[in-house]
């Protein structure tokens, strides 16, 4: 039984070790590739008969605290007036409804070419609201904001140009932090959001890797959407599944890191948590319908696979995550009882290299944003993010598992709350139900044992002087403390 443990937990780091090779490779392509800047020029330049039409849709669905802030800073793009249109594609069953429709009088009233669209039904959540709006479009190009985002007035005039290139398909700028600073919850997810969007975006471009449109903050070409056979609501990360088709049509990706897009980040952890589910599970599903088209396409080169075989499994290392650290009590305590196996942990401990390349992961993305404090990037941030991920691997897991057997569930949209500094109330939102007693999920009990199972892993390691698994068992139990805790504060609150 011993052998067959320290065999899984070898295997599972292995594996963390070919993925991590992966972003290692992503890493140092965007390291090569980040100062050659590109002139872009701008359409404000030429004649305004030259620039093409263009369809700003914005997707919402009960957004009352944020649906008046979209519309007011959508209508300050700078573009010509006769040659982009607004599409409020609204499925709310609320008063936002309301607050769009007297929105988009008011802007109609000012000559701006804006509408305010309704369904009959939310059949096919975002991606049906997309689909059924894109019928409707006279735009030859789809910009697409979800509700929480505040676009710069140029962001048309520094996309567009790219699609000079008759093979660009899709153009996606990076995201930035409205309420980065409200909270330790909201700085530690744009530490992470921060590496996908300086790291591993800009690493996969520079490459000509597959890519993913996240969903929001970027502009199609509409043939390309049309191409790939439009919008789909089979997976919950439509976006994901519309990027990959259309690469495999052979449609070009162009990510502009330089343009920022500000949004807002989740407050409250039952809402971190929803997102995090419709992502890991969405990812998962894209993989299980994807995966085998990408890998047997003739007209893709072994390193684009690869790469594209890593990036479809991504949430995937929630699992191995998962599976690691509760192999790693047992391990620790074989490691005590049987000295036989020593000569195998001394050859586990090479598998350490997977701590040095997330350190440059997220640490290079932290260095430039925020180069005045570099000191503070091995003492909290990326400890604690890491924590706060592997407390999150069991709720993550299950939404991979999910996604990979197939099981269905709706798309289940992140609150908005319309918070931007630390005084800002968010508990009032109508939105997060209230319970007149706490509500403790099998979930939130799972999470609280972990977090006892990891300190009992502290100190037993502690008791026998063996210090190896010190610093993983110390995060795990804090990351399932922090989500439990969390879970716990906010156990009246359902996001």
């Amino acid at each position: 039984m011993e052998g067959f443990i320290i065999g899984l937990y070898a295997l599972v780091l292995l594996l963390l070790f070919a993925y991590n090779c992966g972003q290692l490779s992503l890493i140092t392509s965007y390291l090569r590739f980040k100062n050659k800047k590109a002139s872009f020029r701008q359409y404000s330049a030429v004649s305004e008969t030259a620039v093409p039409w263009v369809t700003v849709q914005l997707p919402v669905y009960n957004e009352l605290y944020v649906a008046a802030r979209l519309i007011d800073s959508v209508a300050k793009l700078n573009y010509p007036p006769d040659r982009f249109e607004i599409q409020v594609l609204d499925d709310s069953t609320d008063e936002t409804a309301d607050i769009i429709s007297d929105k988009v009088v008011q802007y109609q009233r000012q000559g701006v070419t804006i509408q305010h669209i309704r369904r009959p039904d939310r059949t096919g959540f975002k991606a049906g609201a997309l689909a059924y709006g894109l019928e409707r479009a006279k735009g030859d190009f789809i910009a697409i904001f979800d509700a929480d985002f505040m676009p710069e007035p140029d962001f048309l005039l520094k996309t567009l140009p790219h699609f000079e290139n008759p093979d660009v398909g899709i153009v996606q700028t990076r995201w930035t932090h409205l309420n980065e600073d409200y909270s330790m919850l909201t700085q530690l997810q744009a530490f992470g959001l921060n590496a996908h969007f300086y790291v591993e975006q800009g690493g996969r471009n520079a490459e000509g890797y597959f890519m993913n449109f996240n969903g929001t903050a970027g502009v199609w070409r509409k043939q390309a959407i049309l191409d790939a056979g439009s919008w789909s609501s089979d997976t919950l990360t439509e976006d994901l599944d519309l990027s990959y088709r259309a690469q495999l049509k052979g449609w070009k990706f162009v990510y502009r890191e330089d343009i920022g897009s500000p949004a807002e980040l989740p407050v409250v952890i039952n809402a971190l948590k929803s997102q995090q589910y419709r992502w890991m599970k969405g990812a998962a599903e894209c993989a299980r319908k994807l995966m085998f088209k990408v890998l047997g396409s003739s007209k893709l080169s072994f390193r684009i696979k690869l790469h594209a075989f890593f990036h479809l499994l991504s949430s995937s290392t929630f699992l191995l995550i998962l599976v690691l650290g509760l192999l790693s009590v047992p391990v620790l305590y074989i490691r005590i009882r049987h000295a036989e196996f020593q000569p195998v942990f001394s050859w586990l401990g090479f598998f350490q290299l997977n701590l040095l390349i997330l350190l440059l992961f997220y640490g290079i993305p932290f260095w430039l944003e925020r180069r005045n404090k570099l000191e503070q990037l091995g003492l909290f941030y990326f400890p604690m993010y890491s924590s706060l991920m592997l407390g999150l691997s069991l709720h993550n897991s299950i939404a991979v598992l999910e996604g990979f057997t197939g099981r269905k569930t709706p798309f289940i949209r992140t609150p908005k709350f319309n918070v931007k500094t630390e005084g800002d109330p968010w508990r009032t939102n109508k939105y997060l139900v209230r319970t007149s007693k706490p509500v403790f999920s099998w979930l939130t009990f799972s999470e609280g044992l972990l977090m006892l199972y990891f300190l009992f892993g502290i100190g037993l390691g502690l008791h026998f002087h063996q210090y190896n698994m010190l610093v993983f068992h110390s995060m795990l139990a804090v990351g399932f403390g922090m989500v439990f805790l969390y879970s716990l504060i906010h156990s009246r609150i359902a996001a």
